[in-house]
């Protein structure tokens, strides 16, 4: 028997990762700048103002006050400096990539007027493919319908080889030599992801070697894309397999409304969260709810100020049919190096209570909050360009939220 279940991102601003309502207890500035206003990239005036908002929000709000070791004061200068010659503003905002680049912080971003995040809708700049590492390889896992790619007929299995004439071993070991010793599985994970990543509508050579060994070259053109997110399921040999993308407070309350249908008379579930990269904490905080106990810690979420917020599971506040029951059925949990943030509270909780069995490979490790989104001063100010971490996450087993499985594969 197999059922589908999706839905679409509603009225409600997307945040891709953890959100959480920790105190702002920042220096007297509110949530959107004190000093805001509007000023042209195209001057050096502009440039450095876009540039002293950016760096002066990191170093008020960060999480860290040591800002994971990183010399932060010491950026300052030769940045600013490499701003103020910046030709145009996709070069200044390169700069401003470049230096938040060490904090090693994938919730710490900046994005241009051109460039900027859809909160509500998530775009991203794609050759149509999905890389992964696996058995040690770059690895084609999923191609685009209907993409260049795919009518080059690029296929699931294929390995790729080399972009634009150098090995995708050369590039990966150039990403990876500014971690040095901090290498771990989710950096790597994340540097492969990124492999093909450039400005949309430049153009890349790719090489790939097909299944069934011969060796291909093809030329593809970055474009924009926009990935719509929810959930959906199937049932097979009695089991529910539910796959769910983000948390949003519309999918919270789309899930918890279908969580009946989904599961049926299934004697087991498998939640996938392998390409769940967080959300809305409150979100995730509900949908945790309609499996484990009221009551149940979700974690301490505290900022450098020293203000803490903890999430607790209570069933009632789904706001769902009252005659919807807490689902009780033996229950797995499937996780990848990309489940992040929220969704690694998610598993690292049902793992720790011995709600669920956690398999797959261990997840990002990245359990930080974004308090906040920031407006910059070259660009309408309703659009805010600057998301940054500021609180830390530790969940009741004493961990930063990080799902360590207890099976490494899906056999048996």
């Amino acid at each position: 028997m197999r059922s589908s279940t999706s839905t679409r991102v509603g009225t409600t601003v997307l945040v891709l990762f953890l959100a959480l309502a920790c105190w702002f207890t920042s220096s007297g500035h509110s949530l959107y700048s004190d000093r805001l206003r509007l000023v042209s990239a195209s001057t050096i005036a502009g440039r450095l103002a876009v540039f002293d908002d950016v760096w002066e929000t990191v170093e008020e709000r960060y999480y860290d006050p040591t800002f994971r070791g990183l010399d932060w004061q010491g950026r300052r200068v030769p940045f600013r400096e490499a701003a103020g010659k910046a030709q145009d503003s996709e070069q200044l905002y390169e700069v401003l990539r470049q230096m938040l680049a060490p904090l090693k912080d994938a919730h710490t971003r900046v994005y241009s007027p051109d460039n900027k995040f859809d909160w509500w809708n998530p775009k991203f700049i794609t050759v149509g493919l999905t890389i992964r590492e696996i058995a040690g390889q770059p690895t084609v896992t999923n191609v685009a319908s209907k993409s260049e790619a795919a009518s080059r007929g690029i296929k699931p299995g294929d390995v790729l080889l080399s972009l634009d004439s150098t090995p995708v071993d050369d590039l990966l070991q150039a990403r990876l030599k500014d971690y040095g010793s901090k290498i771990n599985d989710s950096i790597r994970y994340r540097a492969i992801a990124a492999i093909l990543d450039g400005p949309v509508d430049t153009v890349v050579e790719l090489r790939w070697r097909t299944r069934s060994n011969q060796v291909k070259s093809a030329r593809l053109r970055r474009y924009w894309t926009q990935r719509e997110l929810g959930f959906s399921s199937f049932r097979k040999n009695g089991i529910a397999m539910i796959k769910l993308d983000t948390f949003t407070q519309p999918i919270a309350l789309d899930f918890a409304r279908s969580l009946p249908k989904m599961v049926g008379d299934a004697r087991g579930l498998i939640l996938d969260l392998r390409t769940n990269g967080g959300g809305d904490a409150e979100a995730m905080n509900d949908i945790a709810s309609l499996f484990l106990p009221d009551g149940t810690s979700l974690g301490v979420f505290a900022d450098r100020a020293g203000a803490s917020f903890e999430l607790s599971t209570l069933l009632k506040r789904t706001q769902i049919d009252p005659s919807i029951k807490r689902l009780d059925l033996p229950m797995a949990v499937l996780t990848s190096e990309g489940t992040s943030s929220a969704a690694e509270i998610m598993a690292a909780t049902l793992q720790t209570k011995g709600r669920a069995a956690v398999i797959g490979a261990n997840t990002c490790g990245c359990v930080l909050a974004i308090r906040s989104r920031h407006n910059l001063p070259d660009g309408n100010p309703g659009c805010q360009r600057v998301r940054f971490s500021h609180c830390l996450g530790i969940t009741t087993g004493g961990t930063r939220g990080q799902a360590r499985p207890s099976r490494n594969n899906f056999e048996n």
